[in-house]
């Protein structure tokens, strides 16, 4: 297999077990990177023969899976004034501007902080790598960035993830061990 097709294929294999895209979705991802030496229609059919992969992997599945918990701590935050977005852009910065985005539909008091993970974060969870989330406050500077992350650690940890994270706005909240199992129907 060539380098074209084998990049090609990961990337696929990224978005349907990312659990987030239709096939429709990842066949407009295949038209975006086919390019010279491509198998197209080797490409195009091996997004069934991938979300065939998945669904059969998802009968084996605990009920609540990490992207569960997950799903609970950031509505938990949600309530409790940090907006938090699932993958967010593809980078940092279109996180942060998915962010500001996603701010500007509710009223300014409503929200002191936001969290987000990116499309990249996401792709590294799914190979096993864990997951990384960014945080910043909406208005406010370190001591306010810090007490956000705060906020957000708590939560994780209380909902009985592992988080490292080094107490300072230099580094994102990781946490090492998920184990990403997103369910085709469950967003």
């Amino acid at each position: 297999m060539n380098e074209v097709n084998q990049y090609i294929l990961d990337t696929i294999k990224s978005h349907v077990w990312g659990g987030f895209d239709t096939p429709d979705d990842i066949q407009e991802v295949i038209s975006d990177l086919l390019e010279e030496g491509a198998d197209e229609k080797m490409l195009r059919e091996s997004v069934s023969t991938e979300f065939m992969k998945k669904l059969e992997a998802e009968k084996s599945w605990p009920k609540v899976t990490d992207i569960d918990r997950l799903e609970s701590v950031f509505l938990t935050l949600k309530t409790n004034g940090i907006l938090c977005l699932h993958n967010a852009g593809y980078t940092m910065s279109d996180g942060h501007e998915d962010s500001d985005e996603a701010l500007s539909s509710y009223p300014k008091d409503k929200f002191f902080g936001y969290c987000f993970y990116h499309g990249q974060d996401l792709e590294r969870a799914v190979s096993g790598e864990g997951l990384m989330l960014a945080y910043d406050h909406v208005n406010g500077d370190v001591p306010e960035k810090i007490n956000v992350a705060q906020t957000i650690q708590k939560a994780l940890k209380k909902a009985g993830f592992d988080v490292e994270w080094d107490g300072t706005t230099n580094q994102r909240l990781s946490i090492p061990k998920f184990d990403w199992k997103h369910r085709a129907n469950s967003r």
